[in-house]
């Protein structure tokens, strides 16, 4: 899955948030200077033709929604993460969060207890 760039999440994160909307709904949760209609409106169909969104017509109007789940957009944003920086590596990417003491030791256990408590 292709990745976002901040703008196009920041259009996103409204959609997941407050559902199907209108390109001049979108700009309504915009602070001021507001971005121009126009740019918003190519952000949109940028992520349609990405497959992030789809839209309903509404006689000459378009009402934008998420085709994907922000969940599933950010399993697979970690799996391209762990795939580029970490060489596929589940077991390197937690590793060097212990090593850069993002995560303790302490946490650690505590995930696998849990890991292993959740095993049928």
């Amino acid at each position: 899955m292709k990745r976002l760039t901040a703008k196009e999440k920041e259009i996103m994160d409204l959609l997941w948030q407050h559902g199907p909307m209108f390109v001049k709904e979108l700009l309504e949760y915009y602070g001021e200077p507001k971005p121009h209609f126009n740019t918003v409106s190519t952000t949109v169909r940028i992520l349609e033709k990405k497959g992030f969104l789809g839209h309903k017509q509404f006689g000459t109007s378009f009402q934008y929604f998420p085709t994907i789940s922000e969940r599933e957009y950010g399993r697979s944003s970690l799996g391209g993460i762990i795939r580029d920086y970490f060489e596929d590596s589940y077991l390197s990417a937690v590793s060097s969060f212990v090593k850069e003491e993002k995560i303790s030791v302490d946490e650690l256990k505590d995930l696998i207890a849990q890991i292993e408590n959740s095993k049928p």
